[in-house]
Parts: C-alpha cells; sequence; structure tokens
C-alpha cells in the first residue's frame, strides 16, 4: 500500500520566500465600484489614509496631474533644423513625462473614489480649456498651428 504524504501546514505569507498576500492587507480591501467618502487609497500604500485634509492634498494633486497633461499636450516646440537632435531628445523627454503622468492620473481614478474621479475629469477639462481650446488660442497668446511642431498625439 503507497504511503501517503502530509498535508502540507497551513499557510499564512509568513515565509520571506512566499509571493502571497501582503501581511498588512486584508483581502476584499479593493473597490470594485465607485464610492464616495475620504477613506481611500489613492496611488500609494495608506494615502491619504482617513484624514480629510490629506483626501484634499489628493484631490488637489490628481486635478493638477490632469491638467499638466493637458498642458504637456498643447505645449508646441519650435523645431529648428531637420536634424536637430537636442529638439528630438527634449520632445521625447515631454512625451515620456505626459504618457508617465497619464497613467498615474489613470491608476488614480482605479482607486474608484467618486472625488478623484471629478477631480481627474476636472483638471483635464480644465487643462484643455486653458491650453487646447480655441478659446485659449483666440486670445493671441499662442502662435499659430504653422509655426510650431506638434507633439506625438496623447495616447500613450
Amino acid at each position: 500500500m503507497p504511503e501517503t504524504m502530509p498535508a502540507p501546514p497551513p499557510h499564512h505569507g509568513s515565509n520571506r520566500n512566499c509571493a502571497c498576500v501582503h501581511p498588512r492587507k486584508k483581502m476584499g480591501m479593493m473597490h470594485m465600484t465607485f464610492f464616495w467618502g475620504h477613506d481611500a487609497e489613492v496611488l500609494f500604500d495608506r494615502w491619504p489614509g482617513t484624514d480629510p485634509k490629506m483626501y484634499a492634498v489628493s484631490l488637489a494633486v490628481v486635478f493638477a496631474m490632469a491638467a499638466l497633461v493637458e498642458l504637456l499636450s498643447a505645449c508646441r516646440l519650435r523645431s529648428g533644423s531637420k536634424g536637430n537632435v537636442a529638439a528630438g531628445v527634449l520632445r521625447t523627454i515631454l512625451f515620456t513625462v505626459r504618457c508617465g503622468l497619464n497613467f498615474l492620473v489613470m491608476l488614480a481614478v482605479m482607486s474608484f473614489n467618486g472625488g478623484i474621479f471629478l477631480a481627474a475629469v476636472g483638471g483635464h477639462a480644465l487643462g484643455f480649456l486653458v491650453f487646447g481650446s480655441r478659446v485659449s488660442k483666440m486670445s493671441g497668446g499662442l502662435p499659430s498651428v504653422p509655426e510650431r511642431a506638434v507633439l506625438p498625439s496623447a495616447s500613450c
């Protein structure tokens, strides 16, 4: 008769070589539907936490990141000569920063907090109004489009 192996001991993630659930995390804490309230985690572990003031800071940060994405989307650089390497490197850096900010705003919205969602949408809307719409171009502050080289599209 073959010998049976004993069942392994219960596993609670205490082994250092284990890729298990983080010991501080409790199962079922991630929201999969939108919720309202200041008790949220946005982008980082335990940030903003339960403090309403820090929640207001997180709303402002997400709003500013979304507006900055729109600023970088409307950013134009003079191309200079066709083989200008420095201008190409600068445009690549701006594109990379804009793409990274887009991803951070997306991850913040994935917290499923209604306030964070509204801050992101509001930041994009105000940023587009100020930097990308015809309203800002009619004020005479920006040169006409043929004088500028356009950054690649905002889709990353």
